[in-house]
């Protein structure tokens, strides 16, 4: 578990580096705060000054891995020690898939990326919304908490939607379960459940992940009207933002649609493991 020092200066690095390069990094620092497992979380300080940090977030047999480095301390072979002793942890613990993260306007981060046996894989917008008047509501679906008898509901829409398999959203629902911050809603069309989504909320922002709908539901209005239910909720409370994939148009259209405009893009690569 990271102490409040090491936060402290995780986020005045971030800063540093964010205001310097122009980028917003996917550091999560919320999930930093929160959770509790060992051996993801490397460190290089030169005279007692943070200049390069590492993290790694591991979600059931995956992990991914997002770090920075001081601007005053670049071209120093930082990062590549900092990946080296992760790669130590990511092979002792037999990850299936080591997924890397970087802004897609880090210039650093691409040079980096090419000198390592990785492969670019997909896109990803992180979108806000503007808040605006939201337009009368229908009764297609509602919105409640999920409670444990969702266990199976929560586990099938993530197998059926997310092609996953019911291990690894098994392994994701019990990780998430134990962290703070999160709630996680159904949604029901007459009594019966044909989605989900869960938002995070940290100190000025609500994010909404893992929002789907049974496929045999798509189409029909339900997800637009659900995440219309969910801005409602969560409007007054803080700024909300959400994440899709480049390739997910419909996804993208329809947050579009409700008022999202993109403020950073992330790309991903799929590290290969010698």
């Amino acid at each position: 578990m990271l102490n409040k020092v090491q936060l402290k200066k995780i986020q005045q690095l971030q800063k540093l580096c964010e205001a310097h390069d122009g980028i917003h990094l996917k550091l999560n620092i919320e999930i930093l705060r929160e959770r509790e497992e060992e051996e993801c979380d490397y460190f290089h300080y030169i005279n007692g000054r943070l200049a390069g940090y590492l993290a790694l977030y591991p979600f059931g047999q995956e992990v991914e891995l997002c770090g920075m480095v001081h601007p005053e301390y670049r071209r120093q072979g930082i990062m590549s020690l900092l990946f080296k002793q992760a790669l130590e942890v990511i092979e002792k613990k037999k990850y299936k898939k080591i997924r890397l993260n970087a802004p897609a306007k880090s210039i650093t981060a691409k040079a980096f990326f090419d000198q390592l046996p990785c492969h670019y894989s997909f896109t990803e917008y992180q979108m806000k919304w503007v808040k605006q008047e939201l337009a009368d509501q229908d009764n297609l679906v509602s919105i409640r908490y999920a409670t444990r008898d969702d266990y199976q509901t929560e586990i099938q829409i993530d197998v059926q939607c997310y092609g996953m398999s019911e291990k690894e959203a098994e392994e994701e629902y019990y990780e998430l379960k134990q962290e703070t911050g999160w709630r996680f809603y159904i949604i029901e069309n007459d009594g019966v459940p044909i989605g989900k989504i869960r938002v995070e909320q940290n100190e000025d922002e609500s994010w909404i992940y893992g929002f789907a709908i049974y496929p045999e539901f798509q189409g029909k209005g339900f997800g637009r009207e659900s995440l219309k239910k969910i801005l409602a909720l969560e409007k007054d409370k803080n700024e909300i933002c959400i994440e899709v994939a480049a390739t997910n148009r419909a996804a993208l259209h329809l947050y579009k649609s409700c008022g999202f405009t993109v403020f950073e893009v992330q790309d991903y690569y799929d590290y290969r493991l010698i």
